[in-house]
């Protein structure tokens, strides 16, 4: 990256991390039950929900006790189970004329981050009519209280459940965007881990490491806090005791429930302090080629740390301590090491593949663009790179 993009970039993030003290953030307040949800509802006078899930969780029945309690209390419930993995412009339309149609004053996302941020998308249509999702796309554009959202996280990944952020897919250009507000944090964070136990071993897998990588992205950047950074160490010290456990045995509760704090606790430590390039490449590839995100991100994250070489060696010191992996007193670059090698020794432990098959060496400085026109100047990344140097990756994980 030339010099004058450099200082661009570098002032633009400033700007933001000098203003972190005075922004609005806040996280989810913690509900430990789909329980109690009922109760939450009436004490916010409301009595027409809208349950935004994707068919294939409401298929295996995991909805099926919400959707029985809500109705037995005499909620007024609609159900919109639409949402694919990469939620679409046209979709989020979709469900916005059924809460419009029924009248509904607040929204339960139930499902992964598409199941959320589609609803968190929702929420922003119905606070702003007067614009598309397009017009609100990027930072600090809605301006507006959305219906009361409560997130229901079904793999412990994501962390949609904490962001101001939905990402959504263009319907015509399969780009991916962010729209990121303030309004868009849910209110309200549901961990209940029998949710979870379902998942099957892959999505553990690739949502466990998405979770680890927002946790690695928000500690090395340049934005970090006090309690980010706090938020971030907790998160990587679950999952390295964690993970592993959940991917062998879906029915260990505690393991589940320890997953799901330590995706609440990054995505806490990541709307804050943002992620990085890691995030960036695996969007491209998401949006191109419609792949799962948590496995994505779980392949790109060890080619993108070492890309970054000593300069988060002192990071990456305070990560392996973190995950247990050696002690204060070990060498900068030896604990660097050592939590490298850990990284690609837990992704194939769980099953994630070092190659992404599929991509076209054609569209490479297309998904670089895409890439570093997402990252740069918003993600305070340790080390700057250009779509010229963002290609790189795209070659990388390529099978």
């Amino acid at each position: 990256m030339n010099i004058i993009n450099q200082i661009y970039c570098r002032a633009y993030q400033t700007g933001f991390r000098i203003a972190i003290p005075f922004l609005p953030y806040r996280n989810p307040e913690i509900l430990h039950a789909l329980d109690d949800i009922p109760d939450l509802l009436k004490e916010r006078s409301v009595n027409r929900v809208l349950l935004v899930t994707d068919r294939s969780i409401r298929t295996i029945g995991l909805t099926k006790h919400l959707e029985e309690i809500l109705t037995e209390e005499g909620f007024f419930l609609t159900v919109y189970d639409g949402v694919a993995a990469n939620p679409t412009v046209q979709q989020v339309e979709e469900a916005r004329g059924l809460y419009i149609e029924h009248d509904c004053q607040a929204l339960i996302g139930f499902g992964g981050g598409s199941s959320m941020d589609l609803a968190k998308a929702v929420g922003v249509l119905i606070a702003r009519p007067d614009k598309t999702l397009a017009q609100l796309k990027g930072v600090l554009k809605v301006h507006a209280k959305t219906p009361l959202t409560i997130a229901v996280p079904t793999t412990a990944g994501t962390g949609s459940e904490t962001t101001v952020a939905a990402v959504i897919v263009d319907d015509e250009t399969r780009h991916k965007y962010a729209i990121m507000d303030f309004p868009l944090i849910p209110e309200y964070a549901v961990l209940d881990p029998v949710v979870t136990r379902t998942l099957p071993a892959g999505i553990t897998a690739g949502t466990g490491i998405d979770a680890l990588t927002h946790a690695i992205e928000a500690y090395i950047g340049r934005s970090t806090t006090k309690q980010t950074r706090r938020e971030s160490l907790r998160a990587v010290r679950l999952i390295f005791h964690n993970l592993e456990k959940v991917y062998q045995n879906g029915n260990d509760l505690k393991a589940r429930r320890n997953m799901l704090r330590a995706s609440y606790l990054a995505g806490s430590a990541f709307t804050v302090s943002y992620v990085g390039y890691v995030h960036a490449v695996a969007h491209a590839l998401g949006g191109q080629y419609n792949l799962p995100h948590g496995q994505t991100c779980a392949t790109v994250l060890p080619y993108v740390l070492e890309a970054y070489g000593a300069a988060i060696y002192p990071q990456l010191k305070a990560l392996a301590v973190a995950a247990g992996l050696c002690d204060l007193e070990t060498d900068e670059a030896q604990a660097a090491q050592l939590f490298l090698h850990a990284l690609r020794d837990l992704n194939r432990k769980v099953g994630i593949p070092e190659k992404i098959p599929g991509i076209r060496r054609e569209d490479i400085p297309m998904l670089a663009k895409t890439a570093a026109k997402e990252a740069n100047p918003s993600y305070p990344v340790p080390v700057l790179m250009d779509a010229r140097e963002l290609k790189r990756f795209f070659y990388e994980v390529m099978e």
